[in-house]
């Protein structure tokens, strides 16, 4: 009897195995079920040296996100579809997506045009960085004691916004408030116009191009909130290659210590607050270079629950100016 072994296997599918090719043949001969599909596509990540930094920790989230999101099955609810049969032309199309996330190295949200904070999706593409901010888990917290309450707050300032995902979280945690969102890029800007209205927020969110603080005259706000560029001359050299393909103007924060435009923001935000407003920003790891430039200022660092402390907040009257 010449039959392979694992034919038995094969009335539990109607796919049904071809067995007459030589062993050389293509996988999506052989990938069969969404288990097949998110098992060959973890070892093929591994097995690539794929780095894991734009919305998933490491190879099997990643797998999984994108065998649900190209088969347009619900991303939250893997099991009842794991021993799915897949037809052929949908196991190419996962297929060519996981061969341009291994060879090409894209972040998942550029091949799927998606990225989410939480519950939130926002589109996104190459003219913006992948969302990723822990500005969203601290604004899902409040800002207390600073803004006791989540209504007073009338104008709230997203310096940087990229995508506009931080400044839709402010629409939403914020539901009094009028939001700007500045970005010098006019590319993320068109991408934040796009996210602004599929959450038909276009009279409360107004897009600003702008150079740090300067289109903005003497406005003033409760709140700003900003996820700047801050990555260091070094962290650049060494980024992995998945991050070469975002914006390096989004990215590369300038000057030696990666705070050219940190300094810019701390030196210019007094104006732009209201007496009992706050400055909330985000910069990563480099909270010792933050200490080292302002010396004399008592930065309050706040931290999430996954995280050192990346981000700081001082209040109006702890700035210069």
């Amino acid at each position: 009897m010449t039959s392979h072994p694992h034919h038995e296997h094969d009335e539990d599918c109607d796919c049904g195995h071809d067995h007459e090719h030589d062993h050389h043949h293509d996988p999506i001969d052989e990938l069969v079920t969404v288990r097949d599909l998110i098992r060959y596509a973890t070892s093929q990540f591994n097995r690539a040296g794929l780095f894991f930094g734009h919305g998933s920790s490491e190879a099997y989230d990643e797998a999984v996100y994108l065998v649900l999101h190209t088969l347009h099955l619900p991303l939250d609810w893997l099991d009842p579809f794991l021993d799915a049969c897949i037809p052929s032309d949908e196991r190419a199309e996962v297929l060519a997506v996981l061969r341009r996330r291994t060879e090409e190295r894209l972040p998942a949200a550029y091949l799927t045009q998606e990225a989410w904070l939480g519950d939130f999706r926002f589109y996104v593409d190459e003219r913006v960085i992948v969302p990723r901010s822990f500005c969203f888990e601290l604004l899902e917290a409040g800002f207390e004691p600073w803004i006791e309450d989540p209504l007073q707050v009338s104008r709230a300032l997203d310096l940087c916004t990229g995508s506009g995902c931080l400044a839709i979280l402010l629409a939403h945690h914020y539901p009094n408030a009028q939001v700007d969102a500045i970005d010098l890029s006019p590319d993320a800007l068109e991408v934040a116009r796009r996210n602004v209205a599929d959450y038909g927020l276009e009279e409360v969110v107004r897009l600003i191009e702008s150079d740090v603080f300067e289109a903005l005259g003497d406005e003033q706000y409760d709140l700003i909130l900003s996820n700047p560029p801050y990555v260091t001359p070094e962290v650049m050299e060494a980024l992995p290659e998945e991050y070469r393909h975002e914006p390096e103007m989004a990215l590369a924060g300038g000057g030696e210590d990666g705070l050219t435009i940190v300094r810019r923001i701390i030196e210019g935000a007094r104006r732009h607050l209201t007496d009992d407003g706050i400055l909330v920003v985000e910069v990563g790891h480099n909270r010792e270079l933050v200490e080292a430039a302002w010396p004399d200022i008592e930065f309050v660092w706040l931290s999430n629950t996954s995280e050192e402390s990346r981000v700081f907040l001082l209040r109006a009257d702890q700035l210069p100016g």
